[in-house]
Order: structure tokens, then C-alpha cells, then sequence
């Protein structure tokens, strides 16, 4: 019997049927807690002699493959597959694929309401509150008329997008590919000098790591709010802390860290910074479509088919 290991925290969290799938597929389920995503070799002991594994943040590479002779199939649950190493993965043989256009709508909804949040200060109203302080020591902001700007504007910069209509911002993208009429395409360093609010959807490569730092940053209004949900590494966040430290911006809210857990990040002592624990993606809705495909995608190479969504 075919073994697949379940290292990915939240698969099937939402309901039974991926992991039944799994079964009916006549495949061993094994789930493992895996406390260092970070770490290969912590990765490699728990994948073992299995034929496939589906991984969430955990870090796939080289010192895998190489321990892991029986692996045939990566199979992400979630779209970005940056903690996969493809060249290495193409060089053993082995099937990558992931769960595109699974999490749009749940990374949207969270997105904004990080921008909402931004807007009204409302960590420091419930804090107030605990306190019983029955006040506010600040002014919010309305959205309407403000300028939200999208960098990357693939599924889930165009639904953020939609929402920013929805509450009458201005919205503005950049995107080197992608060319939509429905907003207002505009160069990288005009998008940080006019929005109000930017949201950060590109996705990790070379080009984009560590993007957003002091020449971006520096043309940001100090008005002006940064969104990250997703991927932490796209932000210098040294360069950020500065920023937000000296009140040259106004404020961030982080769902993505280049560090995680970030317990030891100055960022989470400055009082004008919202971070949220990784969980854009986490609404039953995303989690049983993305379950879905992740098994069957495994189950689809092992039994010598193509998977429904390959990346390598």
C-alpha cells in the first residue's frame, strides 16, 4: 500500500472528504506534525519511505529528494510553491503540482478586512475597550475616495480589487504581465507615491524578494498603510520597521512574515502594526476546495495519471 504523508497543518480541517479520497484510493493516510517547516532534514525524517506527501509552508528541496528515494509526488496544499525547490525536483523525477484559484476569495475577504482595520484602528478601539476606556484616541479614516493600490494582479489582487470598487476607491494595479481595463495600470514607483492603502498579491521569485524596501517605502505617503498577505519575503523588513518605527508611514498589517512564527520580530512592538498568524486561506470554503484538489492530484500521479494541476 502506497503511504502519503500529511505534513500541510490544516488539511481536511474543514471536512473529511479529502482525506477519504485519500483511503478510497486505497493509500495509507499518515499525518505528522511537523514543528520545523523550516529545516529539510526535519522534513526528509517525516516523509521517509513515502510515495507522496502534501506540504504546506514546509521547505521541500535537494536534502529531501535526495534522502527520500521513494517520493514520486509534492503535492502543495495552497497555490504559491516557493518552499519548493522546482530545478531539484525536476532533477529526481518528481511531480510537483498545487491548488490554483483555491484560496481567491478567502485571501480577498481577509485582505480587506486587514485594510478596514487599518482604516478604523481597531486593535487600539478593542484594546481601549478591555481597558474600559470608553473613547477613541484617534480619528479613522473613510475608504471612499481613497487610492488602493494592487501589486500583482492575478486572482487575488483582481478580487481585492473589486472589493476596493465596492467601497468607491480609486483602485490602481502593477503588473508586469497582466493588463486589465477594468482598474488603472501604473508603474511600480507611481502606485507607492499615490496610494493610500497598498496590497501586496505578487508572488516570491528573485525579482520580487525584498521588493518593497527603502526606495519604495520612501514614496509611500505618511498617510499611508502597507498590506502584506502574501509572502513575507516580498517586504524588507528591517527597512519596514524603520519606517513604521519613525512614522514615515502610517501604518502595516502583516499575515506573512519572512520568518514564522515571528515571535522575535521588532515589528510586533510597534503599536501601528496588525499581524495575523498566517491565515488568509483559512476559511472552511478555501480549505475543503483546496484539500480536494491536493488529493487528488496526488492520487491522479500515483495512479500514473497526469495531476490536475502541475507545476513541474
Amino acid at each position: 500500500m502506497s503511504q502519503v504523508v500529511i505534513l500541510a497543518r490544516s488539511f481536511s480541517r474543514g471536512s473529511n472528504e479529502p482525506r477519504e479520497l485519500l483511503s478510497q484510493a486505497g493509500l495509507e493516510v499518515v499525518f505528522k506534525k511537523n514543528t520545523e517547516p523550516e529545516k529539510e532534514e526535519k522534513v526528509a525524517e517525516l516523509i521517509g519511505d513515502a510515495e507522496a506527501v502534501i506540504v504546506g509552508v514546509d521547505r521541500i528541496g535537494e536534502v529531501v529528494f535526495s534522502r527520500c528515494s521513494n517520493l514520486r509526488v509534492v503535492s502543495k496544499h495552497g497555490v504559491g510553491v516557493d518552499n519548493i525547490d522546482l530545478e531539484a525536483a525536476k532533477r529526481h523525477g518528481v511531480v510537483v503540482a498545487n491548488a490554483p484559484g483555491t484560496n481567491s476569495q478567502s485571501v480577498a475577504d481577509m485582505a480587506f478586512l486587514l485594510i478596514l482595520a487599518c482604516a478604523r484602528g481597531l486593535p487600539i478601539l478593542l484594546e481601549q475597550v478591555k481597558n474600559k476606556v470608553w473613547s477613541s484616541p484617534f480619528l479613522g479614516v473613510e475608504l471612499e475616495d481613497k487610492v488602493l493600490g494592487i501589486v500583482g494582479l492575478g486572482r487575488i489582487g483582481k478580487e481585492v480589487g473589486k472589493r476596493g470598487q465596492g467601497f468607491g476607491m480609486k483602485v490602481i494595479y502593477y503588473d508586469p504581465v497582466v493588463e486589465d481595463k477594468e482598474f488603472t495600470s501604473v508603474s511600480l514607483e507611481d502606485l507607492f507615491k499615490s496610494a493610500d492603502f497598498v496590497s501586496l498579491h505578487a508572488p516570491l521569485m528573485k525579482d520580487t524578494e525584498k521588493m518593497v524596501g527603502e526606495k519604495l517605502l520612501s514614496l509611500m505617503k505618511e498617510e499611508a498603510f502597507l498590506i502584506n498577505t502574501a509572502r513575507g519575503e516580498l517586504v524588507d523588513e528591517e527597512a519596514l520597521y524603520r519606517f513604521l518605527q519613525e512614522k514615515r508611514i502610517k501604518g502595516a498589517a502583516l499575515d506573512v512574515l519572512t520568518f514564522e512564527p515571528p515571535f522575535e520580530s521588532p515589528l510586533l512592538s510597534l503599536p501601528n502594526v496588525i499581524v495575523t498568524p498566517h491565515v488568509s486561506a483559512h476559511t472552511k470554503e478555501a480549505n475543503i476546495k483546496m484539500g480536494r484538489i491536493a488529493a487528488l492530484n496526488v492520487i491522479r500521479v500515483l495512479q500514473g495519471e497526469e495531476p490536475l494541476y502541475r507545476v513541474v
